[in-house]
């Protein structure tokens, strides 16, 4: 049986992976249209430097990341202990992200006032809706000094998101389902840490884990995977629509080639599957149109250490939007994992753009520089040129999950169901990280296999 992938991101080459992983007989083609496969995973090595275009790793709190790297040959790479240490910009100068209830209240980051409110979560009522925005959820449980100092840069670090539109409840399920069993996050948090006591596992509210990646960036991932998959990986190969015939699928590319098979995965970002199916099926064309691709830059600098006079004794800063800065945040790379810059010298990562200033994403390079080099100056005081640039801009940055997402879920479930042995995956719709494409690709895998494309 053939079964054609359209998309070579992490999402569609996993998903290759554990289905001949489990079938080595299936025919499998997967498709990319770019020259090089992995979307938004794309590591350069310039200059001495090593720069993450996208991705710059995952958690290891989710098995399934870890399980795939070791059996690809793999030695994944925690963070370095420093990184740990993540800081908010806020009231003109760097603050340290309290680790711990202790920290958290001997913390200036919020005022005594906003620090008592989130004391006062413990009696706020459960919520009524059964969806509402990140930015209401966070005023009603938390108050608005939280919501502004540390909900929503955590929004724009994770999602390059607008907390005002968010689903709070597609974008951070797992404190949804803490508030809905246990009506507040404080009783919830009390509940976990006794049940981490008695299991000896680390527990809490947020996703937990360690920053994880490999000594040569991420895109090696990507290259196992490239490499086990052998001449099934088509790249170059652009997909522009697909129709059905009969009990099989048939896919056309830009090169007027056609395939067919008896399956069918559709593994592209929305914007780019609505295209493919405007034909197929103008319903799911439109209802995936509705989902947002803000542009995102991100801008690499690398200096001297002498020339730096923060101690990048951390993972980097975020800046709430309240801060009117034009830079979301900035990872102090060199810190965070060992092989990113030359001996003697920093890298600094910053990202530009997303939902709350797409706007600024797509500039004129020298004009992105420039942008960073002045919250630099403002943030870590630093004067100096740097020695090294590199510029990633992404036209279609990072999906986000509006309000009503949970509709649009339901609404393309519905559609694709009617089709025997067409499936629909990525980051468009449930998570947005490299652990949950992989995982959603697991399931898929054995929905696949388990009900023959049906």
């Amino acid at each position: 049986m053939r079964l054609i992938i359209v998309g070579g991101g992490i999402s569609g080459l996993s998903l290759a992976y554990f289905l001949i992983e489990t079938d080595p007989s299936l025919d499998i083609l997967i498709f990319e249209s770019e020259r090089r496969a992995g979307g938004k995973i794309w590591t350069d090595r310039v200059g001495g430097f090593l720069c993450e275009g996208g991705v710059n790793g995952f958690l290891d709190n989710r098995p399934k990341t870890l399980e795939l790297a070791v059996k690809l040959g793999l030695t994944p790479l925690r963070s370095n202990d420093a990184a740990r240490k993540r800081y908010i910009f806020s009231g003109g100068k760097l603050h340290i992200l309290p680790e711990s209830p202790l920290s958290f209240f001997s913390s200036n980051l919020l005022s005594l006032y906003g620090r008592m409110r989130i004391l006062y979560e413990i009696f706020v009522p459960k919520g009524k809706k059964d969806d509402e925005t990140l930015a209401d959820f966070a005023k009603r449980r938390l108050g608005i000094e939280a919501y502004e100092r540390l909900i929503d840069p955590m929004a724009s670090g994770i999602y390059a998101g607008d907390p005002e539109t968010m689903s709070f409840k597609n974008c951070f399920p797992r404190i949804y389902e803490l508030e809905k069993r246990h009506g507040s996050l404080i009783k919830a948090l009390i509940k976990l840490r006794k049940e981490a006591k008695t299991s000896g596992r680390k527990v809490g509210p947020g996703p937990g884990g360690v920053l994880t990646s490999f000594y040569d960036g991420m895109e090696v991932f990507i290259k196992a995977l490239e490499d086990h998959l052998g001449e099934r990986l088509k790249t170059g190969s652009r997909v522009v629509s697909i129709d059905k015939k009969g009990d099989n699928y048939i896919v056309f590319l830009s090169d007027n080639s056609r395939f067919e098979a008896e399956g069918a995965v559709i593994a592209t970002p929305a914007h780019a599957s609505s295209e493919m199916v405007k034909d197929f099926n103008r319903n799911l064309s439109l209802i995936l149109k509705e989902i947002p691709y803000p542009p995102i830059s991100v801008v690499c600098l690398g200096y001297m250490r002498d020339k730096i006079k923060q101690p990048l004794d951390g993972f980097g800063f975020l800046v709430p939007k309240r801060e009117g800065r034009k830079v979301l945040g900035t990872l102090w790379d060199s810190s965070i994992f060992p092989n990113r810059a030359p001996e003697g010298y920093v890298l600094l990562r910053s990202m530009v753009g997303g939902a709350r200033s797409s706007e600024l994403a797509l500039q004129d390079e020298n004009r992105l520089v420039e942008m960073v080099m002045d919250v630099l100056r403002d943030v870590m005081d630093i004067r100096a040129q740097p020695d090294f640039v590199k510029i990633y801009m992404h036209e279609k940055g990072i999906p986000q999950y509006l309000l009503g997402h949970e509709r649009r879920l339901e609404a393309i479930g519905k559609i694709v169901s009617g089709y025997r042995g067409l499936y629909i995956t990525g980051n468009s719709y449930r998570g947005v990280g490299v652990n949950d494409c992989i995982e959603n690709s697991y399931m898929l895998a054995e929905r696949i296999l388990g009900g023959n494309f049906s």
